[in-house]
This record gives structure tokens, sequence and C-alpha cells, in this order.
């Protein structure tokens, strides 16, 4: 059996995840009420450090690309880089991207416009409000939650490469607490994490069944029931497993090739469709506001005022990032060998973050330009109709909207799969004994299915039968832990800070690269 299972990190997190289905089955109410209970007291009681951890993430990683840390090269300096740079790019862009950016940007904007926070003198619905929901847009979906995805990336990049260690989300602890202290712990600390993600996972592709539900409606008719939703969940995770099955070269690189492409398409459309110079104009007026009030808005608590908006938006968005990071970076940190940190910052956070700044001045301003058309329109099918919605409506004022409803759903279909398949295939390594960084850190097939077939079943029960809010308030309960471990897990850098050569290989074979690879052209790319 390739790589054979780690069991304490696997049934730990299957029968958690099982008891939590069971308790929300049996009573329902009561789930929520206490997973909400824990939801705002963490909130409430540990805002101002999600603010500035958030904030922290963005400062140090400025200061890492200018330091001698950013000439280190991932591997040492004879490592060959698994992925070209394109490709690397894609692959990156389409594991954070995901569908969530893809619908969150063109009904998110619509809150801000219509609830401003009460502590601003912001009027709802004014010219000032519609330029506060564009640059909080900018401050939620760019620089500062790649920031967040990238630094526990960075650190297992070189923690794995470098160091040697093992494929472990406590591995991005052993310059703070040991070798010996890590390996004690290392299981508790990859249960609570991936429990996390597979939560998390499981209410994505629970609100993605719905997202796709509700477009097919518009074609097929009918109610969204719980065969239809088993069905569209049953091909979904047939699609991702099937292609994090087949490995990170073939399934993962070419469906995230395939995904930028008709991302980048969809784009270009609604830019050259919809109302370009209003697009293009309130993007640049914004991304001024969005920089002119960085710091006081990173940091912005209400504490003062007694505001509930940072929580429920701002603070509430760096818990959800906090939460999935730790996972998410040794699929991101894997995958970056081969390349120094300063390439690495590239490609994890600059250029996703100008993607999605771009993306945000194409959807968000033509949505709300259609929503002022329309006299708040966009707005009353938000809430009326829930925000899967606003994305096909504003379809439906621009040209071909039916062919054009079509692709979205098969773009949306695709995001997804991109996202999901290497969550798969670092749950797949994560419950796997004997990853190494001269493996070839293709995961076991069999746990991608297994694990695959889990999260479907969970998330088809709980949308289906339970609701989804359930296993949201599991996944975002994540938050602090993951918080915690990041900024644990930042401390390594501040200390390769002081001394780089702590990083550097030595007396080990060069690492080849993958087939089919060699001679890769060295070409820029790219994010629940």
């Amino acid at each position: 059996m390739k790589y054979p299972l780690r069991p304490l990190v696997f049934w730990p997190t299957f029968l958690i995840l099982l008891a939590a289905v069971i308790a929300s089955y049996v009573d329902l109410n009561a789930f929520l009420a206490v997973s909400k209970q824990l939801n705002t007291m963490i909130l409430e009681n540990f805002s101002w450090l999600f603010s500035a951890g958030s904030f922290a993430m963005v400062v140090l990683t400025g200061i890492v690309y200018l330091s001698p840390l950013g000439k280190v090269r991932i591997g040492g300096e004879n490592a060959k880089p698994l992925l070209s740079k394109w490709r690397w790019f894609m692959v990156a862009l389409c594991t954070t991207l995901a569908v969530g950016v893809l619908f969150w940007t063109t009904a998110e904007p619509l809150y801000h416009l219509y609830s401003p926070p009460t502590s601003l003198p912001i009027e709802a619905g004014s010219a000032a409000a519609k330029s506060f929901a564009m640059s909080t847009m900018f401050l939620h979906w760019t620089i500062t939650p790649y920031a967040i995805y990238l630094v526990p990336s960075l650190v297992f990049a070189l923690v794995f490469y470098n160091l040697r260690s093992n494929f472990s989300i406590g591995a991005m602890l052993q310059p703070l607490l040991g070798e010996q202290r890590v390996k004690r712990y290392a299981g508790l600390i990859d249960t609570l994490a991936m429990f996390a993600l597979v939560a998390g996972m499981a209410s994505s592709l629970g609100t993605g069944a719905l997202t796709l539900s509700g477009g097919l409606s518009q074609y097929i008719g009918g109610e969204t029931t719980p065969l239809r939703l088993g069905l569209i969940i049953a091909v979904i995770v047939i699609t991702f497993v099937a292609s994090a099955a087949s490995g990170l070269q073939r399934g993962i690189v070419m469906l995230s090739s395939f995904n930028t492409w008709i991302m980048l398409a969809l784009g270009l459309f609604v830019l050259l469709c919809g109302p370009t110079l209003y697009m293009v104009s309130l993007g640049v007026e914004s991304l001024g506001v969005y920089l002119d009030t960085f710091f006081s808005r990173s940091l912005f608590t209400g504490a003062a005022s007694g505001d509930t908006w940072p929580q429920s938006w701002t603070v509430f968005y760096w818990s959800v990032w906090f939460a999935w990071a730790p996972v998410s970076a040794l699929f991101l940190g894997k995958i970056g060998r081969g390349y120094t940190v300063r390439e690495f910052i590239h490609i994890n956070m600059l250029y996703p973050a100008l993607f999605t700044a771009a993306w945000i001045c194409i959807f968000s301003g033509c949505s709300l330009y259609f929503d002022a058309l329309g006299d708040g329109s966009l707005n009353r099918v938000l809430n009326e109709q829930g925000i899967e919605h606003v994305l096909y409506q504003m379809f439906q004022q621009l040209p071909a909207s039916g062919l054009m409803i079509a692709f979205l759903l098969f773009v949306a279909f695709i995001s997804f799969v991109t996202a999901a398949d290497s969550s798969t295939d670092v749950i797949a390594n994560l419950c796997s004994k004997g990853v190494t960084a001269d493996s070839d850190l293709d995961g076991n097939p069999a746990l991608k299915i297994v694990w695959g077939v889990i999260i479907g079943t969970v998330s088809w029960v709980m949308v289906a039968f339970v609701g989804i809010d359930g296993v949201k308030m599991l996944s975002n309960l994540g938050g602090l832990p993951g918080m915690i471990l990041v900024l644990l897990a930042s401390t390594s850098l501040i200390y390769w800070l002081k001394n780089p050569a702590l990083l550097e290989v030595k007396n080990l074979a060069v690492t080849t690269p993958e087939p089919g690879l060699r001679g890769a052209s060295p070409l820029p790319d790219f994010v629940r």
C-alpha cells in the first residue's frame, strides 16, 4: 500500500465529524445554538487578535520579501522546480480562488452598500457607501487573505524541503518547539486542522450544490430536492476525486490550467459587454480609498463605538482564512520546490491579489452598476432569493444571457472541483505515513477516494436534511486554533530572518523535476 495510514489522524477526524452530523440531526436547533454561541464568544473576545494577527502577516511578508531571506531557494540551490511558474501560478490561483469569489464579488458589495458600519458617517445607498463597498472588497479579498495563506505556506515549504521534516502541519512549529516536541504532538495538531478543513469542504460542497441547483432550475424547472442535490454532489465528488487520484501532474495541473483560462474568458466577456468605463473608473477610485484607509480598516474592531459590523464581516473573514490556512499551507508549500522565497511570494500572494483585484473591479463594479440601474433590483434578489441568485440575475442584463448563464454554471462547477481536488490531495498526504521531500508527493489514491466519499456524504446529509449552517459553524470554529498555529509558525520566519544560513541544505541528493517538466517555461502564474 502506497503510504500507509496514520490511524491517529484519520480516525479521530472521521469520528468527530460523524458525531457532529449525528448531533445536528438529533437536535439541529440545539446544535446550531451551541455552535453559534461558541463562534460569537470567539469573535467578541479575540477580534483584536484576529485584526492584529492578519495585519502582522502583511507586514511580515513585506519584511521577508526585502530581506536576504528572500534569496533563499526552497529545497536548496540544486533543487529543481516541481512545476513551471505558469503552471504553479494556475494551480495556486485555483486552489485559493475557488467558487467563493465568483459569487461573493457580486453579492457582498450589495450588503456593504445598503448596510455600512453604523460607526462611520456613511449613508446607506449613497455614493460614499458605494465607494466603501468596493474598497471593502479589496480589503477582504486581496493582499491580507493571501498573506494569511502565504506565511504558513512558506514556513512549511522551508521546513519540509530545506530542513527535511515530515509532511505534517505540526512540522511548521519545529524551529520554535524543537523536533522531538513537534513529533510528540504532531498527530493532535494535524487532527484539529484536518477536521476544520474537512468540515469546511463539506460546507463549500453543500453551498456549491445549492448554487448549481439554483442555476439548473432556470433551465429544467422544479424545486431543489434531496435527490437533485445528491446527484449534483455525486457528479462533483466523482470529478474532483478522479482529478486528485490521478496525481498532481495529470489531474490537478490540467484541471487548474483549464479553469484559469475559462475564468479569464468569463472575466473578459463581462469587461467588454458590461459597463466597461464605469467598472474601471469605480475600481480605480475605490482602490485609492482602499490604499488610503488600509491601516485603519485593517485594525478596525468597532470597540470604541460598540459597532458589531467588523465582527460580522472583516473579523469573521480573517477567522475563516485562518481556519483554512494551516492545511492549505501544506499544498501550497509542497508545490513551491525549486524557487526562491521571493518568487514564492510573487506566485502565492502578489499575482493572485492582482488577479482578484481585477476580478473585483469587473464583477463588483458590474453588480453595483446594474443594481443602481434597476433601482435596487439586485439587492431585492439578494434579500428575497439569496446570494447564489445575484450573479445569475446580473448576467440576465448582459448579451447572450441564456448561453452565458450555462457557461457560468460550467465555470462554477470547474472552479469548485479544482479547489476541492487540491484539498483532497493534502488530506490524503496528511493521513499517510512516509511522505517525504524526496517522494513523488502524490498521496494514496485509496485515501483520496475514501475522503471524497465521506465529504460528499456529509455534505449531502447536511444540506438536504439538516442544514448547511451547522457544518459552516464547525468550520469557522477552526479560526482561533488556526490563527494561533499560524502566528506560532510565523515566528520561524522571524528566527530565519536573523540567520538565513540555517536553511542551507547540505549533503543531499539533487532533486529532479517531475516527468515531463524539464525545460518548462518560467512564466508567471496564480485562490474560499
